[in-house]
């Protein structure tokens, strides 16, 4: 199980490396735009297109900042522990699906099985972190029951 639990993870960290590029590309694009916009007759237009580049720059920029909060935060997942309580890192498998809990990025299939993977903050993330093997939990009027942790 401990492959799954590394390729979850490369994925994860792929995902979250893929994020801080794009969103540096897209603030050092904008930044070169704005720059290279010179003054036209029609000031007014000038300034809102400088607006528009500087909305664009603080947009991408709290993106930025996000996506290196989910690499910080892998950064102290290790993939080679085994869980016994749902926490950062762990997979869980229930009755209605299995979860590795890091970084929110949605459904991943690895090895032909999907795996939600989901954040420790995100509702359903909090329903089952701290919970262990043969608990359950409730979710959007659904029951699950934990068959395993690893």
């Amino acid at each position: 199980m401990s492959h799954i639990k590394k390729k979850l993870f490369s994925h994860c960290l792929s995902l979250a490396e893929e994020r801080i590029r794009t969103s540096e590309q897209a603030i050092t694009s904008a930044r070169e735009a704005s720059e290279n916009d010179t003054k036209s007759s029609a000031g007014d237009k000038y300034e809102t297109t400088r607006e528009m580049m500087q909305q664009e720059i603080s947009r991408n920029e709290i993106q930025l900042l996000e996506a290196r909060k989910q690499k910080h935060l892998l950064s102290s997942i290790n993939p080679e522990r085994t869980c016994t309580r749902a926490e950062n890192g762990s997979v869980v498998i229930t009755n209605q699906g299995s979860f590795y809990l890091a970084i929110s990025a949605g459904q991943v299939v690895i090895d032909g099985t999907t795996y939600y993977v989901i954040s420790t903050a995100s509702p359903i993330g909090q329903r089952i972190t701290g919970l262990k093997q043969g608990e359950f939990f409730q979710f959007n009027n659904k029951e699950y029951r934990i068959e395993d942790i690893y």
